[in-house]
């Protein structure tokens, strides 16, 4: 059995490739580094980022290929050429899947395609599913064009599955530049702190991917958070619960629209209560619901 995975070298991409290969699927992670894998069962292939030039036949019959790359959208200023980035990065993976797909003598048995709950836009307090409307944020027209770059390869029979993943924690990540602050006692709460965090420990993100890979049945949009969204006062409350340091600072939202810009409005201040209804539909069960539990795995 036989996964890509665009992004394989990836904060998500290297976890789920080692769960894939302790089930005993051969991956094949697509990379720009001419490095081999560190992982054993795990073979790095170069590619140009743009086409599925050199790795077309390991998309022929493959069990799955599972598109993440895309560039950070959380590293350095939304300016223009950033922007463009963030964009053309994503459309062009997109474009190079489907090429692998439509060249195949045997299509893969399904696209995992990612996304971000970015989709629905900065929202109020009411929870928001997968039936909620698009958002009308760059964030937002981002991922629209992201989920629709592999949309075609429906037309030739693949299953297609778009994750709209929520922050996920773990040893990476935003958590990753959050923890540092909070453990010297730098941890703040951002704006007035009432907006959603929408959160997944990695563990589940990697076992709903997979569960997502080899149910079949299941085809369409999934959101990929824990069924326990929190208020950001929360979150930073709990956070600095975690590291036994209490949270006493408040960054203003003007201070950090000054200094991010766009960013901050979109991923910092704004947020969204987003719930997992179709995977729970589905059948799928997390193991980590609880956000002080989560965090935990996370603090040395």
């Amino acid at each position: 059995m036989r996964v890509v995975i665009t992004g394989g070298t990836g904060f998500i991409g290297r976890k789920l490739s080692k769960a894939l290969v302790a089930k005993g699927y051969q991956v094949f992670a697509l990379t720009r580094s001419t490095r081999t894998s560190d992982i054993p069962g795990v073979r790095n292939v170069v590619w140009d980022g743009v086409s599925s030039y050199g790795w077309e036949e390991f998309a022929e019959g493959a069990a799955a290929i599972v598109n993440l790359a895309g560039d950070n959208i959380a590293s350095g200023r939304w300016n223009k050429a950033k922007k463009n980035s963030i964009l053309s990065s994503r459309l062009n993976a997109g474009k190079a899947v489907t090429e692998s797909v439509t060249a195949a003598k045997v299509r893969p048995k399904v696209v995992i395609q990612a996304s971000a709950i970015g989709y629905y836009g900065p929202r109020g307090a009411q929870p928001v599913t997968e039936e909620a409307a698009l958002g009308s944020s760059f964030l937002s027209g981002v991922a629209k064009e992201w989920e629709a770059s592999t949309a075609s390869v429906e037309d030739y029979g693949v299953r297609r599955v778009v994750i709209r993943t929520s922050m996920v924690l773990g040893f990476g990540g935003a958590l990753s530049k959050m923890i540092g602050p909070f453990k010297l006692g730098f941890g703040s709460y951002i704006g007035d702190g009432h907006q959603g965090v929408s959160w997944i420990h990695i563990d589940d993100e990697i076992r709903a991917i997979i569960f997502l890979i080899e149910n079949s049945a299941c085809k369409g949009v999934y959101n990929l958070c824990s069924t326990h969204p929190v208020t950001f006062n929360k979150f930073a409350e709990t956070l600095g619960a975690v590291v036994d340091k209490p949270v006493r600072l408040r960054v203003p939202s003007f201070v950090l629209k000054i200094m991010l810009g766009q960013m901050a409005e979109e991923i910092l201040i704004s947020g969204q209560f987003v719930l997992p209804e179709r995977l729970i539909t589905a059948g799928f069960n997390f193991e980590h619901l609880d956000l002080k539990e989560a965090l935990g795995h996370f603090v040395d």
